[in-house]
């Protein structure tokens, strides 16, 4: 890809190139076991942290720290190992860059040391001649007695005379670094802009300083329009989660280096135009509603990810339409939800709700009315999907007798016997537990006429979806006898947060178990999702993978290699694919893979071509009729 003339870079190494202090970490390493280490290694934090931000003269900061330090040669070879595996991620993540352009245009100018520099910052193709820094002083016994007091960099100012000797020319100058010192390399003219870089540290004197704020190496490239290993910054990648869930999920996202913004309840349409505009990944579960307004307004979102199994809460259709990814997670909550379903069966067998109530009110009632055992009865699963099987497993083992409804072919599992309609299901089991999904024909599913097909006595349950059951005739029917439990973990207007009130026609009869919509909630199932949403939502903008999007075209990608990556999501119409391969040949673009998947709305191409090619390319790409979103993964 042809790109801007390369600036000269001056990198600081501590906290800039590296996560930590080099010094810091000596200090850690040659202290070990000794009696004092805590106290001397904070004392030495302290002095550094002076240094950097200017409160203590650099000079005398080096000075102390040094004398602080009982470190020995051998020390340092402990010390280079250790950093070569704290280098700061983002410039781990673009080494190629260094390897490619560091020879003549990237400096690394430290009041570090060049013993534990040198052999980090080589690995990256920087040579020795290019890093200037401070050198130690051992006695014969080797150990660390002092530094080289003649070198620059061990005094105020060091910095700015050691870019006056180097004397850059014909090409800007930019400084990158995390401590005042650096900025006055900017200060005293001799850098054309100062970059604060705050990845590992942030220093407000420093900030607030700064011509730029580097969060990361990759904005820094960014900005400066240079070749980088990410199409976009990670640090400009916003999540706003909402509805609570698990942190694990916030923390995926972190480490990814996004910022996240975490909101405990759900919004309504109003308050989500008001928050959506700049995010770039919306989390949320089964309150929060994606609108076309809410879309609408979302003028960066990539993908929504619904921390549940459904995802009836969601426009998929305008998704699709904007090329925005909706992943679920369909099979994480499952055990959870099957084994609230199978407590509910014998609670609501053995009246657990009502005998529960009575006890607490101080009445003893010791009776078997009503009661019974579920060994032999049917159970009758409506939707025999990832929980309605493994609910008919699980059933089935403790002696219940499984039939199951689904609109769709399914294989049975044990010794589950299909019905023919739900009609049939209703009249002939024991108990029916409802399974099915949040697609609008399934509204009230389950209503007067439903019930009353069911035997007197039945139980029902609902952990599917709260409109499925009208829940007036619900009641009707437990009032009138003519069903003997229920157990309701959905409603179909619920409390967006945990302050608000529940109201519901249900609360107060008998033999009811109510639940608020706690069926994939526990640790172990909000984990799962935790996980699983963001593992795919990452997995897509790192790689362009799209396998168990609830909307996009499913493809699995194979790891790019030494390859710029095209994603391009079109309408699904003729002649695209012919059209993006004709703006490839008349810029002369290698294609070096390409794929294709479509479904009935949109067409989803990848195409991986060498890394040499003109920028236009990418223009005239985006410029493609029908072309609905466009990016690039270097």
């Amino acid at each position: 890809m042809t790109t801007p003339a390369l600036p000269y870079l001056v990198i600081d190494f501590d906290s800039t190139f590296t996560q930590v202090e080099g010094l810091d970490e000596l200090a850690a390493i040659a202290l070990r076991g000794h009696p004092e280490r805590a106290r001397i290694v904070a004392e030495i934090k302290a002095l550094t942290d002076g240094g950097m931000d200017g409160s203590v003269s650099f000079s005398e900061s080096l000075r102390r720290r040094v004398a602080l330090l009982p470190a020995r040669r051998e020390h340092l070879q402990e010390l280079v190992e250790h950093l070569h595996t704290r280098v700061s991620e983002s410039i781990r993540r673009n080494q190629a860059f260094f390897q490619e352009h560091a020879p003549g245009r990237v400096y690394i100018v430290s009041s570090g040391f060049r013993e534990f520099i040198e052999p980090v910052v080589a690995e990256f193709g920087i040579p020795p001649e290019q890093v200037l820094a401070n050198t130690f002083r051992f006695d014969a016994a080797g150990n660390i007695i002092g530094f080289d007091e003649q070198n620059p960099l061990s005094r105020d100012g060091g910095k700015i005379e050691q870019l006056r000797r180097l004397g850059l020319e014909g090409a800007a100058v930019y400084v990158l670094g995390d401590g005042i010192t650096d900025y006055q390399i900017r200060e005293a003219g001799l850098a054309d802009r100062f970059y604060a870089f705050t990845e590992n540290v942030s220093r407000e004197a420093v900030v607030d300083r700064a011509d730029e704020v580097a969060p990361t190496f990759d904005e820094f490239l960014y900005q400066n329009k240079l070749p980088m290993t990410l199409s976009y910054p990670k640090n400009r990648i916003r999540v706003l989660l909402l509805e609570n869930p698990d942190a694990r999920a916030a923390e995926l996202f972190r480490a990814e280096g996004y910022q996240v913004e975490t909101i405990p309840g759900g919004l309504d349409e109003d308050e989500l135009v008001q928050r959506i505009e700049g995010v770039s990944i919306l989390g949320i579960r089964s309150k929060t509603q994606v609108t076309p307004r809410v879309l609408e307004a979302a003028n960066r979102l990539i993908a929504v990810g619904a921390f549940c199994i459904g995802t009836n809460q969601i426009d998929l259709v305008g998704c699709l339409h904007r090329g925005v990814a909706v992943f679920n997670a369909p099979f994480s909550n499952t055990r959870s939800v099957v084994e609230l379903a199978l407590g509910e069966i014998i609670s609501l067998a053995r009246r657990l709700p009502e005998k529960s109530a009575q006890m607490h009110r101080g009445e003893w009632d010791k009776s078997a009315r009503g009661a019974f055992e579920i060994r032999g009865k049917k159970l009758g699963i409506v939707g025999y999907g990832n929980i309605g099987a493994q609910l008919s497993v699980v059933a089935e083992a403790v002696g219940l007798q499984v039939l199951y409804y689904d609109i769709e072919e399914k294989l049975q599992l044990g010794n589950a016997r299909k019905l023919r309609s739900l009609d049939e299901l209703l009249q002939e089991a024991d108990i029916v537990s409802l399974h099915v999904d949040g697609r609008p024909e399934n509204r009230n599913l389950i209503g007067a006429r439903e019930l009353a097909l069911m035997k007197p006595g039945a139980l029902l349950l609902n952990n599917a979806r709260g409109h499925v059951v009208d829940v007036a005739a619900l009641a009707a029917a437990l009032r009138a006898g003519h069903l003997g439990g229920a157990a309701v973990d959905v409603f179909p207007h619920e409390p967006k947060t945990n302050d608000e009130g529940f109201e519901s026609e249900l609360r107060g009869l008998p033999n009811v178990l109510l639940t608020p919509h706690i069926g994939g909630s526990t640790a172990e199932a909000q984990r799962n999702i935790a996980e699983f949403v963001p593992e795919r939502i990452i997995g897509y903008i790192n790689s362009g993978n799209t396998q168990q999007s609830v909307n996009l075209p499913n493809i699995q990608l194979p790891a790019q290699q030494q390859a710029h990556r095209l994603m391009h999501i079109h309408q699904n119409v003729p002649g695209v694919l012919a059209r993006i391969n004709h703006v490839l040949a008349a810029h002369q673009v290698n294609i070096l893979g390409q794929y294709l998947k479509t479904n009935e709305h949109i067409g989803y191409v990848i195409t991986d071509v060498n890394r040499e090619y003109d920028q236009e390319v990418i223009q005239a790409l985006r410029e493609v009729e029908h072309t609905i979103k466009f990016r690039v993964l270097y």
